[in-house]
């Protein structure tokens, strides 16, 4: 199901303000067949709290439900992490779901998404960070000018859907893999992210929280952003 069919939904709910028995039963059997992964879940939700914000004409009213979203998205960040941020966590493919992770860290994402990949052709992780980007999400995209060429791949459609793109144009590559969020965590590794390395290569990528190597690769992408600009 996709956003506009979930607003045609939550539309139908919202006429009397309430939630009713009936509604919510509905509504539950309509999840437990789609059986949403957190991806989908977070923006389910941004659908809900937009359909809420433009019904609302109290600017005070307004804050509130932004006050609210944000606590929201706090405590889920607290319930899928199980504690406190998260310090290291590792990631193998083609063992691991690497691209639901990718996935789950651009829903969660509140501010900020830097993203610096040599390579960008998996569907997936494309319309998740156009997602994030319709959320209001501030989103950069640094890629390599050759394989931005190749066949598949998604910069081009990032670019096209607003989402600020630089390449190197030079005759070496960018060859970096990596991505921040909210200037928080720090997600590095060998993956790119394609179908082949989420299915048949071995790949890797740390996700991390140290301030250290989220600050120093924070600095790394200014300097690359500015380089190819």
């Amino acid at each position: 199901m996709n956003p506009q069919q979930i607003r045609q939904m939550l539309v139908q709910t919202l006429d009397d303000r309430k939630l009713t028995r009936s509604e919510r039963k509905a509504m539950d059997q309509i999840l437990d067949h789609l059986d949403p992964d957190p991806h989908a879940l977070a923006l389910y939700r941004s659908v809900a709290f937009d359909l809420a914000r433009e019904t609302l004409v109290d600017p005070h009213s307004v804050e509130l439900l932004e006050w609210l979203e944000d606590v929201v998205r706090l405590l889920e960040s607290s319930k899928e992490s199980g504690g406190p941020p998260t310090v290291a966590e590792t990631h193998f493919a083609p063992r691991d779901d690497c691209p639901s992770k990718i996935r789950s860290l651009l829903a969660r994402a509140r501010n900020k998404v830097d993203i610096c990949v040599f390579t960008i052709t998996d569907d997936r992780i494309s319309d998740a960070i156009i997602e994030t980007h319709q959320r209001k999400v501030s989103v950069r995209v640094i890629s390599d000018d050759d394989k931005s060429g190749d066949r598949g791949s998604d910069v081009d459609r990032l670019q096209a859907a607003g989402i600020p793109v630089r390449i190197d144009r030079t005759d070496d590559h960018m060859h970096h893999k990596f991505a921040l969020f909210d200037h928080r965590l720090l997600l590095n590794g060998s993956y790119n992210w394609t179908r082949s390395a989420a299915n048949r290569n071995q790949e890797n990528f740390l996700v991390s929280g140290e301030p250290r190597f989220v600050e120093e690769f924070s600095r790394l992408f200014e300097r690359l952003w500015e380089q190819f600009s």
